[in-house]
């Protein structure tokens, strides 16, 4: 492992905004985290396999009343966002280091409003595996409120004709399914969708440059 990785690992267990649970030990945060890390009862948005955290700390900028959570495992690129967040004192940003299958530790029923999929693995391989499976969007059912919305946003055709079939066969709730995003976006489309959509991941901006066509839907997950 290199240097680098290794002082990001011990400088993020130094970070306020960073929560590293225990395996198999009970979760503090679980149910409390408005209350306990954001100090507030605005709603909570999860950006799942967050990487560096473009977006939980995009959003956190643009939405001030909103409380953003990025969860990934690795912890040398949470380093990244977290730094960020910290040093623009954005209090409604935290980090939560674990894997994504544990998800159901860590967050109460109905606790988070919605979730954000961005640029997350295709698992061209392994369809049980993406975030948008049967075994994944029943996790987020339980974490989710009534009626929280899952966002997902990927340069993949796999990952999002994938996903539209699942929409679809589960009988989820579509809301708006962009194929082209930049193409398709509404002339009145809403300032804060608008301003969501641009903000941009690493993989977004070197995937745009390599000319794949960035897909965009938003769903509801079926009663």
């Amino acid at each position: 492992m290199g240097k680098d990785k290794l002082k990001r690992f011990a400088a993020i267990k130094t970070f306020a905004n960073v929560h590293e649970p225990v395996m198999g030990e009970p979760f503090a945060l679980k149910g409390k985290w408005r209350q306990e890390v954001f100090g507030n009862n605005n709603p909570i948005i999860l950006e799942l396999g967050c990487g560096k955290g473009e977006y939980a700390v995009g959003m956190g900028r643009h939405f001030a009343a909103q409380n953003f959570i990025g969860v990934d495992l690795k912890g040398n690129r949470i380093y990244i966002g977290a730094k960020e967040a910290l040093e623009s004192n954005l209090a409604n940003v935290a980090f939560l280091r674990t894997r994504i299958d544990f998800i159901l530790d860590y967050f109460e029923e109905g606790e988070v409003d919605e979730i954000w999929l961005t640029f997350s693995d295709p698992q061209p391989q392994k369809a049980r595996k993406r975030l948008s499976s049967p075994i994944f969007t029943a996790r987020y059912k339980k974490i989710l409120k009534p009626g929280g919305i899952i966002h997902m946003k990927t340069d993949s055709d796999v990952l999002f004709d994938y996903t539209l079939e699942q929409i679809e066969e589960h009988g989820h709730h579509m809301l708006a399914c962009y194929p082209d995003l930049y193409a398709n976006l509404p002339a009145d489309l809403d300032t804060k969708t608008r301003e969501i959509f641009h903000i941009k991941t690493y993989y977004e901006t070197l995937f745009s440059k390599r000319g794949h066509v960035i897909k965009y839907c938003k769903f509801r997950l079926k009663d």
